[in-house]
């Protein structure tokens, strides 16, 4: 696992977890090239996403017996101040070997040309690259076992749930990340990383849209 023996450091603004990569089996990808602070890895709470409308957008990711928990929606380029950079360069797109590499990452082939399209040609990086990024970014996150694979309905606080993801991946502070809700569900999970991806960072106009309910119900899988 990546993310651990951290040392904090100063980086102009931005302060983050430093990471012994060592530790990892897995080699760095290309580091992004365009101009952009941080990355937003964001992980869907599947059954939250179907219940609050994305049953038509997604049917196959929704359907029953689907088994998706927490899949992974983005790896997005995000600024601390400035606009957010989307759409950067419509002449790049993902070809169907990419998006054939990229399975088992996003729930959909949609989802994932939609991401490129979107987030990754703001990256610099090809679509190849861009999706071994969101591959090494969410092989290091860890799942709490109790959000891996439940199969009743629970109602947690937010503060519940990003514990657990605090307590199950070293070096993750609540200045991190963010839990988000709608219609007084869980949808997903955002972990700020350095452009790098080799640090935890500091994210306040991320975390600072944590849920605000007293509790969420998180469904079970479908």
């Amino acid at each position: 696992m990546i993310f651990r023996d951290a040392r904090t450091a100063m980086m102009g603004a931005l302060a983050v977890m430093g990471l012994a990569s060592a530790a990892s089996a897995q080699t760095l990808p290309p580091a992004a090239t365009a101009p952009f602070d941080f990355y937003v890895m964001t992980l869907s709470w599947s059954p939250g996403f179907c219940d609050t409308g994305g049953e038509e957008k997604s049917p196959e990711q929704c359907a029953v017996g689907s088994g998706d928990g927490f899949v992974v929606h983005g790896l997005w380029p995000d600024n601390r101040t400035s606009a957010d950079p989307a759409d950067c360069d419509p002449s790049k797109d993902a070809s169907a070997a990419d998006l054939a590499a990229a399975r088992g990452l996003y729930p959909t082939d949609d989802l994932a040309e939609h991401e490129y399209a979107k987030h990754g040609t703001c990256t610099g990086l090809s679509a190849t690259d861009y999706f071994a990024a969101v591959r090494y970014a969410r092989d290091q996150l860890k799942i709490p076992d109790m959000l891996k694979a439940p199969h009743q309905a629970q109602r947690l606080s937010p503060q519940a749930i990003e514990q657990a993801f605090i307590d199950a991946n070293a070096n993750l502070h609540p200045d991190n990340m963010a839990v988000t809700c709608g219609h007084g569900e869980l949808i997903d999970v955002r972990f700020c990383l350095t452009r790098n991806l080799k640090a935890f960072s500091t994210c306040p106009k991320v975390s600072g849209h944590t849920c605000q309910r007293p509790s969420v119900v998180v469904r079970p899988l479908r």
